[in-house]
């Protein structure tokens, strides 16, 4: 059986009005713009990775994948 490392899980999400990362607790990188606060946690996690540390970044309403439209009725 292998050991898998435990990830560290960086969140984007709302925080007093603003989007903000949130990590073991604590947030950081506030941001009035949802995308500013997402590259602010992925080149956080990015650090931690490259040191070695297993990473995930969630963005919270998102699920992770495209969503494709529904097809269009025929007239």
């Amino acid at each position: 059986m292998r050991d898998v490392p435990v990830r560290a899980v960086f969140t984007v999400t709302r925080h007093d009005g603003r989007w903000a990362v949130e990590h073991g607790g604590e947030f950081f990188g506030h941001s009035a713009e949802k995308e500013v606060a997402k590259a602010y946690a992925t080149k956080r996690a990015r650090q931690m990775q490259d040191g070695g540390q297993p990473c995930q970044v969630r963005v919270q309403g998102e699920q992770g994948y495209y969503d494709a439209p529904a097809a269009v009725a025929r007239v």
